[in-house]
């Protein structure tokens, strides 16, 4: 029988964690969805914010009711890139932040969740 040693699980983690980790890249189906999120949506605007240490640049598109959605999407030169190509305005959120709108539809889904909770609905 082979046993492992008390040690070799703690070289283990030291070695994965000496390790730098992947930056999550964006990718087509990341562009796409952006895509069709803003082609099905009045007033979208795009919040760029900036790379995170396990995240590269994300952008926030944001319609006129303050729905909003998430992804990479590479570098602020191409989300504007990719605001200029579909007519979007462009916004660094740790320049502006984000709108007011966003938060108020954050806490209206919040607050149907809870409610569906409560009355039994999943």
């Amino acid at each position: 029988m082979v046993g492992v040693g008390l040690f070799d699980s703690m070289r283990k983690r030291r070695r994965a964690k000496k390790r730098p980790g992947a930056l999550r890249q964006s990718s087509s189906a990341d562009i796409a969805h952006l895509d069709d999120w803003a082609n099905v949506r009045k007033g979208v605007e795009a919040y760029v914010e900036p790379p995170t240490v396990v995240t590269e640049t994300t952008v926030v598109l944001i319609a006129h009711d303050g729905e909003w959605t998430r992804r990479r999407i590479g570098s602020l030169e191409a989300a504007q890139k990719f605001g200029h190509k579909r007519s979007i305005p462009v916004y660094e959120v740790a320049k502006v932040g984000y709108p007011q709108r966003m938060r108020d539809y954050t806490e209206r889904q919040r607050i149907l969740q809870r409610r569906r909770r409560e009355s039994g609905e999943a």
